[in-house]
C-alpha cells in the first residue's frame, strides 16, 4: 500500500502541462517521452499529446537542436563535437545536428577556442610541464574541442 495514492492525469491536464513544459524552455522529444513516462499514461495519450506538441509547435525538433548548440556553444564553451556527441544522446537527426552546427559562426568558434584554451592554460599552477600540457588538453578534448585544434594549441603554449 502506498503512502500516497497514485493520481492519475486526464489527457487534457497532460497536454496541458506538457504545453507549459515546452513553452518554458525548447524541448527535445526525449524530454517530452521521459516526462510522459512519468505521468504514467497509456500509449494511445502519450501519441496523442505529443502530435499535439508538434501540430501546435510546441515541439519542433530542428529549433531545440538550433538552440541547444547556441546555448552550450556560448554559455558552456563547448566545442562542435561535444555538441554533437549531447545532441545524438537526445536521439536528434544528423541533418539537424548539421543545421545546428551551422548556428555557431566559424570565426566566433575559433576566437572562443583560443581564448578559452589561454584562459585555462594561464589558470593551470602545475610546473611540470608534461602535466600541464596534459591537462590543458584533457579540459579542451573534455570540452568537445577537435583533436587537431587542441594539440595544435597546447603545442603552441608549452614548448618542450
Amino acid at each position: 500500500m502506498h503512502k500516497y495514492p497514485i493520481k492519475s492525469v486526464t489527457v487534457a491536464e497532460a497536454t496541458h502541462k506538457m504545453e507549459r513544459y515546452c513553452a518554458y524552455q525548447e524541448r527535445c522529444h526525449k524530454d517530452i517521452e521521459d516526462k510522459l513516462r512519468t505521468m504514467k499514461l497509456i500509449p494511445e495519450a502519450k501519441e496523442k499529446i505529443i502530435l499535439h506538441l508538434l501540430e501546435h509547435n510546441f515541439l519542433n525538433e530542428e529549433r531545440f537542436a538550433k538552440s541547444f548548440a547556441r546555448g552550450k556553444f556560448n554559455i558552456k564553451k563547448w566545442g562542435k563535437q561535444r555538441i554533437t556527441r549531447e545532441l545524438k544522446l537526445r536521439k536528434i537527426s544528423p541533418y539537424n545536428i548539421k543545421t545546428a552546427l551551422k548556428e555557431i559562426a566559424e570565426e566566433d568558434y575559433f576566437i572562443t577556442f583560443h581564448e578559452l584554451a589561454e584562459k585555462k592554460y594561464n589558470s593551470i599552477s602545475e610546473q611540470d610541464k608534461n602535466k600541464k600540457y596534459k591537462k590543458l588538453v584533457d579540459y579542451l578534448l573534455y570540452r568537445g574541442w577537435e583533436t587537431n585544434l587542441v594539440y595544435e594549441k597546447a603545442n603552441e603554449l608549452i614548448s618542450f
